[in-house]
């Protein structure tokens, strides 16, 4: 039996907060999170503004094992991430060589990319560890402060899906499993029609009222059906995960789909 890791993500940007990006990184995040049995407790969208940052970070922290924040990394004077995560951590901007490396290979048939503005990406938070982001400019960063995490990537969706699947995911599965934490989430689902939401609550409350610890039962209606996820959170094993599954199968049969 596993042990139930939680996480929280911050997505950051003025353009979110009124509708003119729809914030599509938090949901392929928290399935990739999912997928990777880290369990996803809240997510947070804030202005590009420090104390708002500020607020979030530290209230995150104060939840969850894992924070993972996107946005505001670019070279623009709205984008205030890296400064904001300097104070948080107390530390200060240095230049990466290796980074100032990897940026002018990546731009060395448009030089004229290469101005002043984008050479603050090669400043990075002393502090971080600095992973690479392959197709991008901003820096991937990561601090470890005792049994906590925090990573801050891009919030260009393409280049966030792949400092996840090539160096987010992997740092934090490696971190995991150095501490001897073995994460398990179990999702098990099935479909139902014929019967209204709380009618079916009402079929299956002493059933669910007798769950052990740590199995979950959600309703998810959409037109006309409803779907019903039972899950566990490092909490139980498969057998017993199975074995609920199969007593709520047998308790909605003739309402399945």
């Amino acid at each position: 039996m596993g042990k139930s890791v939680q996480a929280e993500i911050i997505t950051i940007g003025d353009e979110l907060l009124i509708g003119q990006v729809v914030d599509t990184n938090s949901a392929w995040m928290a399935e990739q999170l999912n997928a990777a049995d880290i369990s996803v407790y809240q997510i947070t969208s804030v202005h590009d503004s420090a104390v708002h940052i500020l607020q979030a970070l530290s209230d995150s922290l104060r939840r969850s094992d894992i924070v993972l924040l996107t946005g505001g990394l670019g070279p623009t004077k709205d984008d205030i991430t890296k400064r904001v995560l300097c104070d948080f951590f107390r530390t200060r901007l240095v230049e990466s060589d290796e980074v100032k490396r990897h940026v002018e290979q990546l731009y060395k048939d448009r030089p004229a990319v290469l101005n002043r503005l984008t050479a603050t990406q090669w400043l990075v938070p002393e502090s971080a560890q600095i992973l690479e982001n392959r197709i991008g400019s901003a820096p991937l960063m990561v601090w470890e402060e005792g049994e906590k995490i925090v990573a801050s990537m891009p919030g260009v969706p393409k280049e966030m899906q792949v400092a996840m699947d090539e160096q987010i995911l992997p740092f934090l599965q490696q971190r995991l499993h150095a501490r001897g934490i073995n994460t398990h989430i179990c999702h098990r689902t099935l479909s139902v029609r014929g019967i209204p939401e709380s009618a079916l609550a009402i079929e299956l409350e002493q059933w669910e009222n007798a769950l052990p610890e740590g199995l979950h039962l959600a309703y998810l209606p959409k037109d006309g059906t409803i779907r019903l996820r039972l899950s566990s959170y490092g909490e139980c094993t498969n057998e017993e995960v199975e074995r609920q599954f199969g007593q709520l199968r047998e308790l909605v049969r003739k309402y399945l789909i």
